[in-house]
């Protein structure tokens, strides 16, 4: 028996891994070689650009092949046909949202340059899957299927589920409106002010310091993008070398180049805009909808049928009332989807790195920019819709309603050497009030930005290892707020069954820590407090309201306390810390002092197939761990979503320059990079950003084919 599974476990999942060693031969133009560091990340050494991308192609596949495969499937709606109907919602969504029809479209659109870019990395990715038929990843025995050859197309698609991540927001104007309908409208809007937001939707932190406020004289630029926590990660790191090439960051898995990192000369790193790029429409049921009739492949069962009706705008996604509401999306327009990040890459100064970002298409980003030279800048980069009439926050069926364009790149946010020797964006919204174009957007609180801030003007003579203390800080002003509101109503009242719990508040400082009770006690409030806010709008409407704004709201009603809303804001509150006790006791009992804020928001990140083998499922999981930070500190938290990449440059030594995943480099669970990153991560440590001097630990020589 034992003999039976070190067999098994040798054949489906040792005999995989990657050869990182050694010598092959591949259609290359000269020699080259594929260089591993100790966390695994491939340093590639190639003879022009179109070698390194081809190689950047077959490294990530060696690692992450069955990961590129099921995101092009997720973003294709065809999920199901290899894991069966409990995929079918997803490719449902998928399919009405047409991306594989969208990435057909923007295939025929790409510049000469993207194309071959995009097919350098294709060569690559299917140099590997032909070479490798009979030794591929675990996940393709388990689900026994292969992987057909990856193309132009399914990079696209790869870009476009990073696109619908980052910018889908077209149910907030559903929720919008059916709390309209049902509810007072200036209750409504108080709730959702101006350029609000969606919390599902991933933010990021990053900033840039000049030399004045560093220890070197020179800028720091450090990036922590916030995703959802997948294992393997959704990032990719990679070191490009070539003649006209010279970069090392990460890349969005299924796409080749670097996105965010640095060559020899600047660093950049991104966050998310949060600019709403979608709209719904009204189309009367049967009225200007064309419907194609489709099927969805489902493993072990018949195909299920789908109606796709699309419109002038674009898909229908939803029917409610007798309409049906058809999406219009930045990534369907002209220009929707380009990637110039080969320019990016190559960019020698602050104007080509403008230069190349003007052809951005999305999702739209806020770039941040550091050179050695000693400058700092910020450029807002995407496909913009200009908004002429209406605001794009609920579906309309007036055709006035139609985009004009977009938003001309020269007219977009742009900084460049601010007096105040720093740059800093935390999904906030970077539009001044007198901008003249028309802002609507998925903005976040301020809170996380004014942290940043607050933290980095504290002193001077910043060093890029002090940059992780930033970027993993769990002070919440708003919870504080809240703490302090409730102890000043607990005072006011003094009802004794609650004074244990004022108490803990009143001696906490906001930190939101694991192992705190003070913590817990808030964020137990607040739940109870939106809903009772959102109740006096709509009744038992509390959970199609997410905002990213909703802390912003709740805290500008009780600075203001208006009339209207509630009679009594201290019993409001009162209220809310008894409702929050009252749910703490069931999840931790009810001795308050004793609650742990970390073990009530634990980490734990499932492979999406490996986690649910019998027996040993427990080894493809990351935690369950304790963690600090909420969806308001700047090492932002909500169990589903963190800090997914973190990554520092020192321009002053590129040497001294740092980056970390959360999980690992492999997929392959065997491999030794699998979660070699993990505990680095949890304790708020990184690893060097090798670039210059690369320590080898393997070395894989490729010679072109005969």
């Amino acid at each position: 028996m034992l003999i039976g599974v070190f067999v098994a476990a040798y054949w489906y999942a040792w005999r995989p891994l990657p050869d990182t060693s050694g010598q092959i031969a591949a259609p290359v133009s000269a020699a080259a070689r594929i260089t591993r560091d100790a966390i695994g990340v491939p340093h590639i050494q190639a003879a022009s650009w179109e070698d390194a991308i081809f190689l950047e192609g077959y490294a990530m596949a060696q690692d992450r092949l069955w990961q590129m495969d099921g995101m092009r499937r997720q973003a294709a709606g065809e999920l199901a046909e290899i894991v069966g109907a409990a995929a079918g919602g997803v490719d449902q969504d998928s399919r009405r949202m047409g991306l594989r029809r969208t990435a057909e479209a923007l295939e025929q659109t790409l510049r000469p340059d993207e194309r071959a870019l995009f097919a350098a990395f294709a060569r690559g990715v299917n140099f590997f899957i032909t070479t490798h038929r009979e030794r591929l990843p675990l996940e393709f025995t388990l689900l026994k299927y292969d992987p057909r050859p990856w193309t132009i197309r399914d990079s696209i698609l790869a870009g476009l589920e990073m696109y619908r991540t980052l910018s889908n927001s077209w149910r907030n104007d559903l929720a919008k409106q059916a709390l309209l309908q049902a509810g007072d409208r200036a209750k409504v809007e108080y709730l959702y002010p101006v350029r609000t937001g969606s919390d599902p939707q991933p933010g990021s932190n990053a900033w840039a310091l000049s030399g004045v406020m560093t220890a070197s004289g020179k800028p720091i630029l450090a990036n922590d993008p916030h995703l959802e926590y997948s294992a393997p990660s959704p990032w990719y790191l990679v070191h490009l070398q070539a003649p006209d090439l010279n970069v090392t960051g990460a890349t969005i898995i299924g796409l080749p180049a670097v996105v965010i990192g640095h060559n020899d000369r600047i660093a950049w790193g991104a966050t998310n805009l949060q600019f709403d790029v979608q709209d719904l429409f009204e189309e009367s049921a049967g009225g200007g909808v064309n419907v194609q009739q489709s099927a969805i492949a489902v493993k072990g069962s018949q195909p299920v049928p789908i109606s796709l009706g699309v419109t002038r705008h674009g898909p229908v996604l939803a029917s409610e009332g007798g309409h049906q509401y058809a999406l219009q999306w930045t990534a369907n327009q002209p220009g929707g989807f380009a990637f110039p990040f080969l320019a990016v890459d190559r960019a020698r100064n602050w104007t080509e790195f403008r230069t190349a970002l003007e052809r951005f298409g999305g999702a739209a980003q806020n770039f941040v920019y550091a050179d050695v030279d000693g400058n700092i800048g910020y450029q807002a980069a995407g496909w913009l819709p200009d908004r002429k009439s209406c605001p794009g926050d609920v579906p309309v069926a007036d055709t006035k309603c139609d985009w004009a364009g977009r938003i001309p790149f020269d007219q977009l946010p742009s900084v460049y050497n601010p007096p105040s020797g720093m740059i800093v964006t935390a999904n906030q919204n970077p539009f001044p009030a007198n901008y003249p174009y028309r802002v609507d957007g998925n903005f976040a609180s301020p809170y996380r930005a004014n942290q940043i801030r607050a933290l980095l003007s504290s002193r001077a003579k910043w060093k890029a290892e002090e940059m992780l203390a930033v970027q993993k800080d769990v002070y919440s002003a708003f919870d504080h707020f809240l703490a302090q509101q409730i102890i000043a109503a607990f005072d006011r009242r003094k009802p004794p069954q609650l004074r244990e719990a004022a108490e803990i508040l009143r001696q906490w400082n906001g930190q939101m820590e694991s192992g705190l009770a003070a913590p817990m006690v808030t964020s137990l409030a607040y739940e109870q407090l939106l809903k009772l806010i959102v109740d006096r709008v709509v009744a038992g409407a509390a959970d199609r309201y997410q905002t990213f704004m909703a802390r912003s709201v709740v805290e500008r009603l009780l600075r203001e306390r208006p009339a209207g809303w509630f009679p009594d804001y201290d019993a409001l509150l009162l209220r809310c810390l008894t409702g929050a006790l009252d749910a703490g006791s069931k999840i931790q009992g009810s001795k308050v002092a004793r609650w742990d804020y970390g073990q009530f928001q634990k980490l734990q990140i499932e492979s999406p197939v490996g986690s649910r083998l019998p027996v040993v499922g427990k080894y493809f999981t990351f935690g369950p761990v304790p963690m600090g930070g909420s969806p308001s500190t700047v090492k932002q938290y909500n169990r589903r979503m963190g800090p997914s990449l973190r990554m520092i440059v020192d321009l002053g030594d590129l040497e001294h320059s740092f980056a970390n995943l959360a999980t690992g480099e492999s997929g392959h669970r065997l491999s030794s990079h699998y979660k070699d990153q993990w505990d680095a991560y949890l304790a708020g440590r990184s690893f060097p950003m090798q670039f210059g001097k690369i320590d080898a630990k393997n070395v894989l020589l490729i010679q072109p084919a005969n």
